[in-house]
Parts: C-alpha cells; structure tokens; sequence
C-alpha cells in the first residue's frame, strides 16, 4: 500500500514539472556590446558566436541582437551565423523597415522584436510610437508572421500601448523599462521623491503587464535593467500567481559584469537574479 501511494505521489509530481518549467521567466542575452567591442577596432575577435555560446551553457534561454541601420555593432553576417549555429532561439531587434523586413524574412529567427531607431541616439530611448505609425507597423506584423516569425513590439508600460499592440496582431509586448531602471538607480531613488518616482514607474510596468496578459499577449521586458533593480519586477506575478514577465533581454549590464568576473559568472548572476529574486 505505502509502495503505491509513493509510486502515485511520484508520477503525480513528475506530472507537474512541464506545467512549472513553463512558467519560469527566461533570460535573453544582448550581445551587442561583445560586437561593439570588436567593431571599436575593426578586430576579428570578440567571437560573437563563442559569446553565444557562453551564454547558453551558462544558462540563457535565447541570444538577442539588434541589427541597426548604421550597423554600428551588429552586422548582417553576425545575424546569419548565429541563427546557424546557435542551438538556443535568437531574438531580432529590428526597426519596422522594408529592407529589415526582407532581411528578416530570409533569417527566420524565432523571435523578431521591432524597436523605434534613431541614428543619433546612444541606445534606444523609449518604446514604439504606435499611433503614428500603426499602419507601417501592422503590415510589417503581419509579413514576419506570415513568414512564421514571432512577434514582438517595444512599447512603453501604457493602457493605450497594450491595446493598439493587441490590435496590430501582436504576439508579445515587449515593455520599456527603462524609466523605472533610471529612477532606481538614480542617487535620489532612496530620498522620498525619488521612492516615488520608482513605485509609480514600477507600478506602470505591473499594470501595463496584467493588461497585456488579459489580451492574450506574451509579456517581455527589457532596457536598463542590471542586477539589482531586476529583481522586484522578477517578484511580479499574475493573477494565477505566476511570474509576469517571462523574458527579460538583457545586454549592458551583463558584458559590463563579464568584464569584471568573466561571462559564464555574469549570465549565472542574472539568471539567478530573475529566478530568485
């Protein structure tokens, strides 16, 4: 009888684990910056495809790039070999452009993640102007998807993003964070203001995910974030009580600590960082 119960006990558990592997948030890695190191000199080496690498035996779930206009980092080679070799998905950062789309279309990596671009900018300032560019955007939705790519758009945490991102046919969002990551890291994120500031950019990112989760969309999330300030959104859940997020892309901060510790340790961390908070 006791043998039974125990064999019953254990099918019951084994029986459970897909249903929990499935919910854990996974973490993309953004190597653009192991490319910008390369691009600085014009050298053969970073290996991107050796940092790919790294990163999936350290335990990311998907390797990210953005392939820009100016190619200041990433180029189209870059793009072709690491869709050929990488045995985790590679994410597309793209702006919603015709030859972009072209490019992407021939690649089919898993995920295509549509990004505003400006040539001036450092790094991408804020999420998509939907409203004014919902037409350029939609259609763009719809060939990647029928070319049978998953879609993503960079939004800000707003009400009017979720929805407009649900009507373009969207398959996940995912939410600019780095107001909220700025207003953490801030000197002024302990001073009274500065607390407030935090909490009302972090409640943005909690009430744009529930909304987005409510229309069927895939909740993503990344800009800013480092190894610390990643955590209490790493604590958000659902109403099933299951993570929020489910994919966090992260770069900067990861080549930043790799610099330090090396990075397999630097994509250890931050796994760590997003699964236990």
């Amino acid at each position: 009888m006791n043998s039974g119960r125990a064999s019953t006990s254990k099918l019951a558990l084994l029986a459970s684990v897909p249903r929990v592997i499935a919910y854990l948030p996974r973490l993309g890695v953004n190597i653009d910056h192991i490319a910008t190191l390369r691009q600085l000199r014009g050298t053969p080496y970073p290996s991107l495809l050796e940092a790919a690498r790294i990163v999936e035996k350290a335990g990311g779930a998907q390797i990210t790039v953005h392939l820009r206009e100016d190619r200041r980092h990433i180029q189209d080679e870059d793009v072709r070999q690491l869709r050929k070799e990488l045995r985790i998905p590679l994410n597309l950062e793209m702006a919603a452009t015709e030859a972009m789309t072209k490019f992407a279309l021939k690649i089919k990596p898993e995920w295509d993640c549509i990004v505003p671009e400006k040539r001036a900018e450092v790094t991408t300032e804020g999420g998509l102007a939907l409203e004014k560019n919902a037409r350029r955007i939609g259609k763009t939705v719809e060939r990647l998807k029928k070319g049978g790519i998953k879609v993503s758009l960079f939004v800000e945490p707003s009400v009017k993003a979720m929805k407009l991102s649900a009507k373009l046919g969207a398959d996940a969002v995912e939410l600019h964070t780095g107001r909220y990551c700025l207003a953490a890291q801030s000197p002024k994120a302990s001073t009274g203001a500065g607390k407030k500031k935090t909490a009302a950019e972090f409640d943005r990112i909690r009430e744009a995910g529930l909304l987005a989760r409510d229309l069927g969309l895939h909740v993503h999330a990344g800009h800013g974030f480092d190894y610390a300030n990643v955590r209490p959104v790493a604590e958000l859940v659902d109403d099933e009580k299951r993570p929020l997020i489910e994919e966090y892309n992260i770069g900067h901060a990861i080549v930043c600590r790799a610099a330090i510790v090396g990075l397999d340790r630097a994509v250890k961390e931050m796994v760590s960082a997003i699964l236990a908070p």
